[in-house]
């Protein structure tokens, strides 16, 4: 399904700043996704995977209190590699993040059908949440992140 999503973002996000997911726009979409070849059903889990981000951006954020420590619990561990987790918690060090949107990427990620995410599919999921919340600048930090073949660089 992640598939689908990234098909999504590159095609549709990635083209149209004002990317809405009209009823109207998404029967289109999803013929056109599935004259790409994907299957039905995961097309259905995309568009209500992109929803359900859309109705998360919209909700008030809680602020964190800067001393606390967020836990993963193992069911997170199991599914989000260390270095993924690592690369969450280095982006809301850095003030890329917020406690919320990390918590957001974690829950998009736990609800996407494969049994684990690669730290390329969190930072896919990264990207899309912040181009959802329209933060470009930050979005371009981690569109670097993802292409960038030397990796994450803070200089």
């Amino acid at each position: 399904m992640l598939e689908v999503l990234i098909f999504i973002y590159q095609n549709y996000w990635d083209k149209h700043e004002a990317f809405e997911l009209k009823e109207t726009d998404e029967a289109i979409m999803a013929y056109e996704l599935s004259q790409a070849g994907f299957n039905h059903q995961d097309i259905l889990h995309a568009v209500d995977w992109v929803k359900n981000l859309r109705r998360s951006v919209e909700q008030p954020q809680y602020l964190q209190d800067p001393s606390a420590l967020r836990i993963f619990c193992e069911m997170e561990r199991d599914k989000i590699n260390d270095e993924s987790l690592n690369f969450l918690c280095l982006l809301q060090k850095s003030d890329i993040i917020t406690a919320y949107e990390r918590d957001l990427i974690i829950d998009r990620g736990m609800v996407l059908p494969q049994e684990t995410l690669s730290m390329e599919d969190i930072r896919w999921i990264t990207m899309m949440v912040l181009w959802d919340e329209n933060r470009k600048q930050d979005y371009l930090f981690v569109e670097d992140a993802l292409f960038n073949p030397k990796g994450l660089s803070l200089q």
